[in-house]
């Protein structure tokens, strides 16, 4: 009996002394700053006892087991940590070095890049900073493999057109989906300044976007704003000012006199080379270069000797002839329509202010912004003022709430007729008018004439300004458009964002977002009565405003643990709800009361007033899950599924459900791989694959179709038969449903040499199926509308991608790194509409989409250089015969080709992919000392685009072209003296030398000089002095030129492919900018 007491006293003093050895630990982590680190995990090796730091870095861990030695600190973007346990623990974490532990954004959350089973490319603030643009889109152009641009436009504010991993549909739409902080977003990016944005991630496989469903199918652009880090609070002022000029020179043009001689030479051998004597063809070249008919150019601005000719039978100006003309009402003399318009920078000034800070329970960030940029030519630009106020409360232990919310309001001026081609567009006129034209109306004296009541200078419209006539835009007067005429949009946008997250155990995470954008656009254009076309109505003034409200709820449950040390576990569930609103109200009317005032009280005509409004909605919704597993920080496995219903379609098709799977292996985490750890940092091996769902479609003009399952109508009334009509405007499908998007992909992402050289390299297929595509229908089905939406065809992109990171030499002074990457893909049509495939492809003008072809797949007429008789262009037509089987049916059956110079009887091919093989980027940035330098270019090779602008410029002389520039190419044209060369004779009766062919399609290469960046901090010990914490002056040069195959040519403006997707002269040119500035930086401590 003792000898049990004994026993039972003993096994209880064991277990006192057990309950005795638990120790309570408390500690604080910070970083190399000082700045608490929150949510860092705290975990003692070897135990399950895990916890988390709170706002102010600081953690308690109760019950730590005696026989524990260290505790293990980790946090995303930091280095892990492995300390000594004691009573009190202060931990300082590094930045990571090792790309591997860097945080990205992925949907709903962040992760580290060694634990993510997907594909994304992840830019910071930094770089996007240094760009010189409105619109943050444009920032993108080279630094991500994957993601391709394209700017159309250089309008002030505009932004880029982003493609990634290629085209992914045909009548829908390919662009990706935008989220700003979590939530989508329906603004313009550039009303966002990008001052405030912290990075942009791409997510580009389905393991990163198949959780969003509906509208992630081709990719996802995520946009994070700043928020307060730092303990104390941190003021930013930044100031810049800077020149826009044309980035992109124009084409190599013809001068004056060059010009008269080969206008000349067109007229001649129109009547020369079709059998007049040399006598008869002179005497009609001299009669006719002065009119604005036959081909002749309209206007005389040289002065010649009485009795003498203008133009000699050697085809050169009589070298007595004077320029400048003098009729005895007009003076008449050249001008450079391109040094008049552009050649005077215009002034670009932005300034930021920012204050952003971290008490213990609260983070906050404040910005306001003023850009104001007067673009390339007067009365246009872009000007935005803009402010974000951002906060975050952990109000409780379990509760944290925080709002994010801005407003901006933006104001674009500008030329109204920019971006479509007509004698209004200024760009369009200037890029091609013949260097002879006066641009201003001159009196007898030259002096440049003035209207009597606004007082601006009168330009010439080449058709009733003077005595003479302009072939070529007349009347075209786009210097007085743009004097007189006034075009104003404003737009205020507002988008907020508010959550609250409970944390009601350990390691479970309930949240609820609400975000909304509302924007509102007001739309003022005034068409002066002192303009071009509307003096017969008194002027015109158009008004619109639209009203765009998106409306996003989540609620989110998360769910993260681990096991026994290794086994560690994310689970998400959640239900998301997205509403969208968009209503337009619009009128026009002309016979303006005040010829200044662009409003429509103010506009009294009776027979061409207007007005129309509408309103469209548009909803989904979707239930999402998400679930996370990895094994010792070695295996990982990821797993998605969502299910969307869409307001696009009908409700027996209105549901989709979408998911993806993924896995990685971080291979350098076994031990067999020890040997190599000299020189090999990490080497990860990932794959993916899933589904994504697009309801995207398009009408057959590009716009968003909202409700493609039901019919559409054109209601008009009848004042005769007070009767209402109605005409099919739309046909819709009510078996349309989802487009469906399979991608694959799998990859490495590697580093090397302690940090000194880090990428990944990845394949992708990305299959699309289901494919929303606007069928032509005949008449004879009853359908007037010519298309009905339906579910057909697939295609396929598939490609590799290469990013590349490299320090060449990185000391505590001296930094020199490189960046490189690379992107190749291949788009591939499987399947069409059975009756499309039966005739060879969809054909048209330009192109054929065709099973086995791409999207721009080229389909022209093949131009095969010159005849060196006749000076004519040669083109390849098919040698056809007719063979007739056994049992008597007949067919064309081609045995090959021969040449022709009937354009007519050409045969149109299909030329090829015109897609490039290769697109990309690469870039340097140098740190020594307080010196800082950055360079980043973009690149592309292989592929084809069709120069309209060139084709314009190598016309033969015609009446259709006369006035037309000239490219100077046209001095190589077939003369009998000049007979072996590949451009045809001017002739100004034949226009089938400029006619659509292969001739214009031109090399898409390009090595693009985005932005090169200067800068220099002044040493700390010299800024403190004044209470300045740093001070940067920096000049940065932005968009600074393009080398291509042809001076003038601009790649970068569309995809490639055939004239409709060539580059136009119509559209706002590029601009460079030059800017030099001044950033500020105050903390706290130095007051």
């Amino acid at each position: 009996m003792n000898k049990k007491l004994v026993l039972l006293g003993a096994t209880l003093l064991l277990t006192a002394a057990g309950a005795s050895a638990q120790k309570r630990v408390t500690g604080r982590v910070v970083d190399a700053q000082g700045e608490p680190v929150v949510g860092a995990t705290v975990r003692v090796e070897g135990h399950k006892v895990v916890v988390t730091t709170d706002d102010n870095g600081r953690f308690t861990l109760n019950s730590v087991p005696s026989s524990a030695k260290h505790l293990l600190v980790t946090y995303i973007g930091k280095e892990s940590q492995s300390v000594s346990i004691a009573g009190n623990v202060n931990v300082v974490m590094k930045e990571a070095e090792n790309s591997f532990d860097e945080a990205i954004v992925v949907a709903y959350g962040t992760a580290k890049k060694s634990a993510f089973t997907g594909s994304a490319s992840q830019i910071k603030g930094e770089k996007i900073e240094q760009r010189v643009t409105a619109n943050v889109t444009n920032a993108l152009s080279g630094q991500m493999a994957g993601v391709q641009t394209f700017t159309s436009s250089g309008k002030p504010g505009s932004g880029s057109t982003i493609r990634i991993r290629g085209i992914g549909s045909i009548s829908s739409s390919n662009n990706p989906l935008i989220i700003v902080d979590g939530m989508p977003y329906d603004g313009e990016l550039s009303s966002i300044n990008p001052m405030d944005i912290e990075s942009i991630s791409v997510q580009k496989d389905a393991a990163a976007n198949a959780i969003y469903g509906a509208r992630g199918a081709n990719g996802v652009i995520m946009v994070t704003t700043k928020q307060g880090r730092d303990r104390d609070a941190v003021v930013t002022v930044d100031a810049k000012w800077g020149s826009n000029h044309r980035a992109t020179p124009n084409y190599k043009r013809l001068g004056v006199q060059n010009y008269y001689e080969t206008a000349y030479r067109a007229l001649y051998n129109s009547k020369a080379l079709h059998g007049a004597t040399p006598a008869e063809a002179y005497a009609y070249a001299d009669a006719n270069i002065f009119k604005a008919q036959n081909g002749g150019v309209g206007y005389q601005v040289y002065t010649v000797p009485d009795g003498e000719r203008f133009i000699g039978t050697n085809f050169k100006i009589n070298p007595n002839a004077t320029l400048g003309y003098n009729d005895g009402q007009y003076y008449y003399t050249p001008d450079d329509w391109y040094d008049e318009f552009f050649g005077d920078g215009n002034l670009r000034q932005e300034y930021n202010v920012n204050i952003a800070g971290r008490s213990e329970r609260m983070s906050y960030y404040t910005s306001v912004n003023y850009l104001n940029d007067n673009g390339l030519i007067a009365n246009s630009g872009f000007r935005r003022y803009s402010g974000r106020g951002r906060i975050e409360y952990q109000a409780k232990k379990w509760l944290r709430v925080g709002s994010n919310m801005d407003f901006s309001e933006t104001q674009v001026r500008g030329d109204m007729a920019a971006d479509y081609n007509s004698s209004g567009n200024l760009f369009s006129v200037v890029n091609l008018m013949g260097p002879i034209y006066p641009l201003y109306v001159r009196d007898t004296n030259g002096n440049i004439m003035h209207h009597s009541v606004t007082g601006n200078r009168i330009y010439d419209n080449g058709a009733s300004t003077t005595n003479m006539k302009r072939p070529f835009f007349g009347p075209a007067d786009p210097g007085g458009d743009n004097e007189n005429n006034r075009s104003l949009d404003v737009s205020n946008t507002f988008n907020g964002k508010w959550f609250a997250e409970l944390t009601p155990i350990e390691g479970l995470k309930l949240t609820a977002n609400i975000s909304v954008t509302d924007v509102n656009t007001r739309t003022n254009k005034l068409y002066s009565v002192f303009g071009s076309n509307h003096m017969t109505s008194d002027g015109q003034a158009y008004v619109s405003h639209s009203h765009t409200t998106g409306v996003n709820t989540q609620y989110l449950a998360n769910y993260k643990r681990t096991f026994a040390d290794i086994h560690n576990v994310d689970v998400l569930v959640g239900y998301e709800n997205y509403k969208l609103r968009m209503q337009g109200l619009s009128g026009s009317n002309d016979h303006l009361f005040n010829p200044f005032i662009g409003e429509l009280d103010n506009a009294h005509g009776k027979d061409k007033k207007s007005v129309s409004s509408s309103t469209d909605r548009y909803m989904t919704e979707g239930i999402l899950s998400r679930l996370q597993y990895d094994y010792a920080g070695k295996y990982f496995v990821s797993a998605s599924y969502r299910r969307d219903a869409s307001s696009v379609f009908h409700k027996d098709n209105r549901w989709g459900n979408f998911g993806s799977v993924g896995a990685a292996w971080l291979i350098t985490k076994e031990d067999f791989m020890d040997d190599y750890s000299s020189w090999l940092d990490a080497l990860k091996l990932k794959a993916s694959w899933g589904v994504q769902g697009n309801d995207a479609i398009l009408d057959a003009d590009g716009y968003r179709v909202y409700y493609a399952y039901t019919d559409r109508y054109a209601v008009s009334y009848s004042d005769e038969t007070n009767e209402y009509s109605k005409t099919l405007s739309y046909k819709g499908n009510k078996k349309l449903t989802w487009e469906k998007s399979k991608a694959f992909n799998i990859g490495i992402d590697f580093e090397l040499f302690k940090g000194r050289l880090s990428g990944t390299f990845e394949y992708f297929n990305r299959k699309t199926s289901d494919l929303l595509y606007n069928k032509p229908t005949p008449m004879s089905a009853g359908i007037l509308t010519g298309s009905m939406p339906v579910n057909v065809g697939s295609m396929v992109n598939r490609g590799v991608e290469l990013e590349l990171t490299g320090y060449i030499f990185k000391r505590n002074d001296f930094d020199w790194s490189v960046n490189f990457n690379l992107t190749h893909y291949k788009n591939k049509i499987l399947s069409l509409d059975p009756a499309a495939e039966a005739n060879g492809g969809l054909k048209y003008s330009n192109v054929i989409r065709r099973v086995g072809g791409s999207m721009y797949q080229v389909y022209l007429k093949e131009y095969a250089g010159v005849d060196p008789e006749t000076g004519l262009s040669l083109y390849w037509k098919d040698v056809t015969t007719t063979v007739t089987d056994a049992e008597g049916n007949t067919s064309t059956v081609v045995t090959g080709r021969e040449l022709t110079t009937d354009y007519d009887k050409a045969t149109q091919y299909d030329l090829g992919d015109p897609l490039p093989k290769v697109y990309g980027g690469l870039g340097t940035s140098l740190r020594w000392k307080g010196l800082d330098f950055s360079l980043q270019l973009a690149y592309q090779l292989g592929g084809k685009i069709y120069d309209g602008t060139y084709q314009a410029m190598m016309h033969s002389g015609q009446q259709a072209s006369a006035g037309t520039a000239w490219h100077k190419d046209i001095l190589k044209a077939w003369t009998p003296e000049n007979r072996y060369t590949d451009v045809p004779r001017v002739d100004a009766s034949d226009a089938t030398n400029q006619n659509l062919s292969s001739r214009w399609l031109t090399s898409s290469d390009y090595l693009s000089f985005n932005n090169v960046t200067l800068g220099y901090t002044l040493p700390a010990d010299l800024t403190k002095r004044f209470s300045i914490a740093s001070l940067r002056f920096y000049v940065s040069g932005d968009n600074l030129g393009v080398i291509s195959a042809r001076k003038g040519f601009d790649p970068r403006s569309r995809v490639a492919g055939g004239s409709w997707s060539s580059q136009s002269t119509a559209n706002y040119s590029q601009m460079r900018n030059i800017t030099g500035g001044v950033t500020f930086t105050f903390e706290s401590t130095f007051f």
